[in-house]
């Protein structure tokens, strides 16, 4: 145990917006900032089992984060964390898309919300510990490369349809506005 404790406070103490954070906490109130984030993580962990709000919390832990990350990726000059931003935000995708389904079963789970959150971390984690390039190597890319085609045909023919109706509906929205002339009538 006491390696782990070990390692959580070199991280605790790796230069970044955490350790500023922790460390500014640390003058204030004299608490080492092993306890302030062990603190901090047994209550978060509590709140996204118990309290009122988990979805959103979670939804933030989530959201926030990895937003700022890809913004500044986005800004980068670098290639290589724009790519693992895109890849956590695939999987993120392929998760809501399987959790708005399956919602009405998993939230009777109890601790759903702190399962979410350990998931969405872990995808988040950098290096090899990534979730989202575990689940992204094995599960979502053999799936694309075996489908992509069949999908880029039908998106290609909804395409043309969208394209069909919408110029349907503009020739018709342009006959109402500007009706053709009556010829004149024989009296």
């Amino acid at each position: 145990m006491g390696s782990l404790s070990q390692r959580l406070q070199r991280l605790l103490e790796r230069p970044g917006p955490l350790a500023d954070l922790l460390g500014r906490l640390e003058t204030r109130t004299g608490v080492r900032r092993l306890y302030l984030a062990s603190g901090s993580i047994a209550f978060l962990g509590l709140y996204l089992a118990f309290g009122y709000g988990a979805a959103l919390l979670c939804n933030l832990i989530g959201f926030v984060y990895p937003a700022y990350v890809s913004i500044k990726a986005i800004e980068s000059s670098s290639k290589e964390d724009d790519t693992t931003w895109l890849t956590y935000w695939v999987v993120y995708g392929v998760f809501s898309v399987a959790e708005f389904f399956s919602d009405t079963f998993l939230y009777w789970f109890p601790f759903y919300y702190a399962g979410k959150c350990v998931f969405l971390l872990w995808c988040m984690a950098p290096g090899r510990c990534s979730g989202a390039q575990l689940l992204y190597q094995r599960l979502i890319r053999p799936c694309f490369l075996k489908h992509h085609h069949a999908l880029d045909a039908a998106l290609g023919a909804l395409g043309t349809r969208v394209l069909d109706a919408a110029a349907l509906v503009t020739r018709e929205a342009a006959a109402e506005r500007d009706p053709a002339p009556e010829p004149p009538r024989d009296e």
